[in-house]
């Protein structure tokens, strides 16, 4: 979740897939006294949308999704738990979000990025005020998305890092869909990947 002093907040990505998970998202929105207003996917692989149908019945919100990751969403329950992830279907989206597109709510605005690879439609968020972007599977501590998937290609991942993450400054802290947060400048530093772009062939 992401929120601003306006108290109203977008849910990214809700795992959500047990009874814990989901009486933990609710407890925490209702301890800082948030007002939830959008549901945003960063991409609809498995493991990021349980929670779609959650926060729909329960906030009345649609996923905002990149238009190429549909048929992944309507895809995802025949095969979660396969993975260990019960997937209820999950409402389709009737806004969808395309590079360069603003998502805005209380005095916040998360440009879009698309940065497919990992998934055909993935999309990444980015605060500039705030120096923070969310990469939901492209860019982790240490690592990248994989690109051995079904959907997934190397070739393209590698340009959404070089060419849309690894603009930003290096002070822009990176929070992904697994893992710790990091920051763009210690990835283009450290990263393995990033450094070794025979890595991705």
């Amino acid at each position: 979740m992401v929120a601003d002093e306006t108290k109203e907040c977008v849910i990214i990505d809700p795992g959500c897939c047990t009874d814990k998970e989901r009486s933990e998202l609710l407890a925490t929105i209702n301890a800082f006294g948030l007002k939830p207003v959008k549901l945003l996917n960063t991409h609809c692989h498995v493991d990021h949308i349980p929670g779609n149908k959650f926060v729909f019945d329960t906030y009345g919100l649609l996923p905002e999704i990149h238009p190429e990751e549909l048929e992944i969403m309507r895809g995802a329950p025949r095969y979660g738990d396969f993975f260990g992830f019960h997937c209820d279907v999950s409402p389709e989206p009737k806004v969808y979000l395309n590079d360069g597109d603003e998502v805005k709510f209380g005095k916040s605005v998360f440009k879009v990025m698309l940065t497919p690879g990992h998934s055909p439609g993935s999309i990444s968020f980015y605060n500039a005020e705030s120096k923070a972007v969310i990469s939901g599977d492209v860019l982790f501590y240490g690592s990248v998305g994989r690109f051995d998937i079904p959907g997934a290609n190397g070739k393209v991942l590698l340009d959404s890092l070089l060419n849309k993450m690894m603009t930003l400054p290096d002070d822009v802290k990176v929070y992904s869909g697994h893992g710790p947060e990091t920051t763009i400048g210690h990835e283009r530093k450290t990263n393995p990947f990033i450094n070794d772009v025979a890595s991705f062939r």
